[in-house]
């Protein structure tokens, strides 16, 4: 990817500076050390389309909707589940199948990240790969899937632990457009969307707790709330006439920000609002209802206090990971772990997120922490999957491995949720058997050979 923004700026100098008459043979030699660098760091091809049907069996089978199977099978064929149970008592014709035997080897669903920036960004120190961030404040009109990188070496080595599919999301300003939710092993942004648009996404404007100090004057406390509710008020208008444009047949001006919130109201797209704090969570889900919408709630630090409030409204919660320091100084040290237990436990939608894209690999290990702290094991493995899948909008072909699913899951030699015992062996993204090689994996194995060549 580096490569390739390399060569683009190259022949925009070339360009600028009149020196499109160079020798060609100069300048294929110019280019020649960036085509090799490139060819060199060639990410792995995405799998071919499933052509045989598949059997795996003996496995323990973590359906994903709080069901486990202890020795089960699974059929699928042209990426679609055909068949599912108790391998103890199902007599199965294997005649022409591929058969898997993976006996005292455990079987889950594919894990689904939400809110992330993942193919928007390669290296966060090189502006030129930072791809999720636009300028100003109401930006509905953006698409981060159309942005979306499958060039990119950071979905490999997420995949190497199970996490299987995302929610592509664009970040800053209040806000910052829509995602998507892809697979990640594809050609293309075309060939990876699963949904698109399926959500639009707010941060919801937050009073600063602090001061500017230094060199620069103090600003009152006063004057950071009134440019909070400045920016309330412009949210509030931007959304009446982004409504009142939307049930207008005909307007006489095209309004590409109104015209991509149209969908908010008809209820075909979902809003999700970033929002951590108690009045906060309030205030925003009190604004989506006076649209008619019913919000998802991203963050959520203090959604504990009032799960009566989000019971009653429905509204599922993405939880922040819980390795994390508590929001206030007045809080549980532990309220990070426990968060995600005491929402699920009072019957809410809850759903595990990951706001850092290399970090996305530890999802699995989120999800087990929670089970740690007061939420039962497979309802922790939920959200990660189904719940995820529901809240997405993708629950119909993904999140749980049930007949008539996109058939893709992945088989580990041990529990996936603890950092142990997780080692994914072989994983399927629609049928497709993909390959698990990554970056990471080939750095490993070149220093342990130099290591080794070394104590030869």
């Amino acid at each position: 990817m580096i490569a390739k923004h390399w060569k683009i700026i190259l022949l925009n100098l070339m360009k600028w500076k009149g020196l499109m008459t160079m020798n060609k043979y100069i300048l294929t030699l110019l280019m020649l050390p960036l085509g090799l660098s490139s060819f060199a760091q060639a990410n792995i091809s995405p799998a071919k389309p499933q052509d045989k049907k598949t059997i795996v069996m003996g496995a323990k089978l973590h359906v994903g909707n709080g069901k486990v199977i202890e020795n089960s099978y699974l059929i699928f064929d042209k990426g679609k589940i055909t068949g599912v149970g108790d391998a103890t008592v199902a007599r199965i014709d294997m005649t022409g199948s591929t058969v898997i035997h993976a006996n005292e080897k455990h079987i889950y669903p594919g894990f689904i990240a939400p809110t992330t920036n993942l193919g928007l960004i390669e290296i966060s120190s090189v502006k030129a790969t930072l791809d999720y961030n636009e300028i100003g404040d109401f930006n509905p009109h953006i698409r981060a899937l159309v942005a979306y990188n499958t060039d990119s070496k950071v979905p490999a080595t997420v995949r190497s632990n199970g996490v299987l599919m995302a929610q592509i999301t664009p970040q800053g300003g209040t806000i910052s457009g829509s995602s998507s939710v892809v697979q990640l092993d594809a050609w293309n942004w075309e060939d990876a969307a699963i949904k698109k648009d399926d959500a639009m996404h707010l941060n919801w404007p937050v009073t600063p707790k602090f001061r500017n100090t230094g060199n620069r004057p103090v600003v009152s406390a006063d004057v950071l709330k009134e440019r909070t509710q400045n920016l309330l008020n412009a949210l509030d208008q931007f959304f009446a006439e982004a409504k009142a444009y939307a049930e207008t047949d005909k307007p006489a001006v095209t309004n590409t920000r109104f015209a991509a919130m149209k969908h908010l109201f008809d209820g075909s797209q979902r809003l999700f609002i970033t929002a951590a704090g108690e009045k906060d969570i309030i205030a925003a889900v009190k604004f989506a209802k006076k649209y008619g919408i019913t919000p998802v709630i991203v963050g959520g630090d203090e959604a504990y206090l009032i799960t009566s409030f989000l019971k009653e409204n429905n509204i599922a919660i993405i939880v922040n990971e819980p390795h994390n320091l508590p929001d206030s100084d007045d809080s549980d040290v532990n309220m990070p772990y426990k968060n995600a237990g005491v929402l699920a436990n009072a019957g809410l939608d809850v759903v595990m997120g990951m706001h850092s894209y290399w970090q996305l690999r530890n999802l699995p290990f989120m999800a087990g922490t929670i089970a740690a702290w007061g939420l039962d094991k497979e309802k922790a493995l939920q959200t990660i999957t189904l719940n995820t899948a529901k809240v997405l909008g993708i629950d119909k072909t993904a999140g749980s491995l049930e007949i008539g699913k996109d058939a893709t899951f992945f088989i580990s030699a041990g529990d996936a949720l603890d950092m142990k015992t997780n080692k994914v062996e072989q994983a399927f993204i629609q049928g497709r058997d993909i390959n698990l090689d990554n970056l990471h994996k080939q750095l490993d194995k070149k220093f342990s050979d130099k290591y080794n060549a070394g104590k030869k």
